[in-house]
């Protein structure tokens, strides 16, 4: 018999489609300050952008809005639905 062993892995495959934003804050000088994941949510960087192109990166990207850090909003906006690609 000519059986490999291949271990079955816990964690899906990586997939550098799904794309991840956490909002961490908006500053008072209108900047919003996020963190962006590609792949899976734990491999982030930390990014700021104005709060319209923060719209625009989310729609370009596609992500998933994922739990917010504590208090963190965009004044005028729902908590985020974690599904919403915006």
């Amino acid at each position: 018999m000519n059986h490999r062993y291949q271990p079955r892995s816990a964690k899906p495959a990586f997939d550098p489609s799904v794309r991840f934003v956490r909002l961490r804050q908006v500053r008072a000088d209108g900047f919003v300050e996020f963190d962006f994941a590609i792949g899976e949510p734990d491999l982030l960087v930390e990014l700021i952008l104005p709060v319209a192109a923060f719209h625009e990166f989310c729609r370009a990207n596609q992500v998933i809005r994922i739990t917010p850090v504590e208090g963190a909003t965009i004044p005028g906006e729902s908590l985020p639905d974690t599904n919403s690609g915006v």
